[in-house]
């Protein structure tokens, strides 16, 4: 005997499917909107893009970590944030396909996704405790239920009875009028969220915008006039705030208002702990020197170094204050340890900051309060030790420690516990396989060897014999300086290569090592071709 209707077919075709993956796609989206829209209510960094990027960054090992910032800059995190979201999109479209098969389990499986996202925020450094899990937990739950709701639409239903032509269909029209609200709704949830976390740090602006940096009771003295060479393609003696390198593992740059920050001061040998405003490091006597900074990741000849103008706090002054000695005068502490409002830790010796070196609580850059980006309110730097020791951002702590009871972050994850930075030197112009035309070219570039000074920079062409290049005027020990040589070019090509000479007499080594785990070491070059 015949049956009355048509026999389904597995899947229902190929728009079914698309539809299942449509589907999948629809639940992350509107998961991830409603936890952006939560975590505007609880903290930006406890949204789940966030937060398992976080997570990402800390278990990622430090080789990987270095060949990302080498390889994408500043943009590293952009490319992560990216990549996450890549991989949530064909994962959701993963359970959209598998919802067709097993619609519980499928929709089961977007909460899985929430509650890693949920582990992940409530396992960060700076995790306030259990409501960093409400993002991640709530937009899983949305996305769980929206998916079930359209994969059901998606059942296949028998052709009526006695129509032997006709094929087996599922509700075309409801999935669309279901989709089409989805999306819709979620890009309002979506762009709420977004409005409304924009709008949270608007007191963090606010108290930037209300401050004016008083005049430096120690001002820095006037660059001189001489310390920027005339040539085309070299780097600005000062780098401006903007052009100034960033690197960090924050993946949203934290707003602090400063009317509400605090800092601590405490740990061994601290007779006397503080905690201080921010009103009473303006109070202060403050101190205005020109310093340049080197991050450890910069490779030899890389571009992870500035040069700005700072206004701060002597750190000295406030850790004597405190009765903190140095372990050279008998002092318990020898690591200081700065933490940062987003859980980063920073080891500095007590010795290093202690020695009489321009050491600050920075609240200034080349005349205006810090931006954001650079630590606003209040960021510490050290002269001559590379900012993975010395240079914590954002900062709201300082304990006083040993190096034998505490690594800090980066030192756990097998960098150096010191770290001073070494002499180095970069041609700025002519740049790599360029083409100058034969006669007089001009080779310039930077050298810098903070705390200690530079003495010479030498430039050799091929293998030929080390020539002296001119320096510019020299703005002080704790600053790069600008360098300049006349170069005879014949056609063809040629390898420049340069390298410098500390205060100490020590020249820029030829020894070509790794950024990890104390910073990298080696003679740049470049090569170009004379026309």
């Amino acid at each position: 005997m015949k049956t009355a209707w048509k026999v389904p077919r597995p899947h229902g075709g190929w728009r079914r499917t698309a539809a299942g993956a449509l589907s999948g796609a629809l639940a992350g989206f509107a998961a991830l909107a409603v936890a952006e829209l939560v975590s505007t209510a609880v903290r930006p960094e406890a949204g789940p893009v966030v937060a398992v990027g976080g997570a990402a960054i800390d278990r990622t090992p430090a080789a990987v970590k270095d060949w990302a910032i080498q390889e994408f800059g500043t943009n590293d995190k952009l490319v992560l944030k990216s990549g996450i979201l890549a991989v949530l999109g064909l994962l959701a479209v993963a359970l959209g396909l598998f919802a067709l098969y097993r619609r519980r389990t499928g929709s089961a499986g977007v909460l899985l996704f929430g509650v890693v996202g949920a582990v992940a925020a409530t396992s960060r450094p700076d995790s306030t405790g259990l409501v960093d899990a409400l993002p991640s937990l709530v937009g899983a739950l949305v996305g769980a239920v929206l998916l079930y709701v359209l994969v059901g639409r998606l059942a296949l239903r028998p052709a009526p009875a006695g129509d032997a032509a006709a094929e087996t269909g599922w509700d075309r029209r409801g999935f669309l009028i279901a989709a089409g609200a989805a999306a819709a709704a979620s890009a309002a949830v979506g762009g709420l969220g977004r409005t409304l976390g924009a709008s949270l740090g608007k007191d963090a602006v606010a108290s930037r915008k209300a401050v004016t940096l008083p005049a430096a009771a120690s001002p820095a003295d006037a660059v001189p006039k001489g310390a920027q060479v005339r040539v085309a393609g070299v780097s600005p003696f000062v780098t401006s705030a903007d052009d100034f390198y960033r690197v960090d593992t924050a993946l949203v740059v934290p707003k602090v208002n400063a009317d509400t920050w605090r800092l601590r001061i405490h740990g061994k040998g601290v007779t006397r702990e503080r905690t201080l405003s921010f009103a009473d490091l303006l109070g202060r006597e403050l101190i205005e020197r020109d310093i340049t900074l080197t991050c450890v990741s910069n490779e030899v000849g890389g571009p992870y170094v500035g040069n700005a103008r700072w206004i701060g706090v002597r750190l000295a002054d406030l850790l004597d204050e405190c009765g903190v000695r140095p372990p050279s005068r008998g002092g318990p502490a020898d690591q200081l340890v700065a933490r940062s409002v987003d859980g980063m830790t920073i080891g500095t010796p007590v010795d290093d900051v202690m020695d009489g070196r321009d050491a600050m609580l920075a609240l200034g850059m080349n005349g205006e309060p810090l931006p954001f980006a650079h630590g606003f309110p209040v960021r510490m730097l050290v002269p001559g030790l590379y900012g993975y020791v010395s240079a914590c951002k954002w900062i709201q702590d300082i304990e006083l420690t040993t190096f034998d009871d505490y690594d800090p972050y980066w030192v756990k994850r097998d960098w150096a516990r010191k770290a001073p930075i070494k002499t180095q030197s970069r041609i700025d112009t002519p740049k790599p396989f360029g083409r100058p035309k034969a006669g007089t070219v001009m080779v310039a570039g930077v050298a810098w060897a903070q705390h200690r000074g530079i003495d010479k920079v030498e430039v050799r062409v091929d293998d030929g014999p080390w020539q002296a290049a001119e320096l510019a005027a020299e703005d002080s020990r704790d600053t790069w300086r600008q360098w300049s040589f006349r170069w005879r070019a014949t056609p063809g090509n040629h390898t420049l290569t340069v390298r410098a000479t500390d205060r100490t007499g020590a020249i820029q080594t030829a020894r070509r090592t790794r950024t990890i785990p104390d910073g990298a070491s080696g003679r740049h070059s470049v090569v170009v071709t004379v026309d």
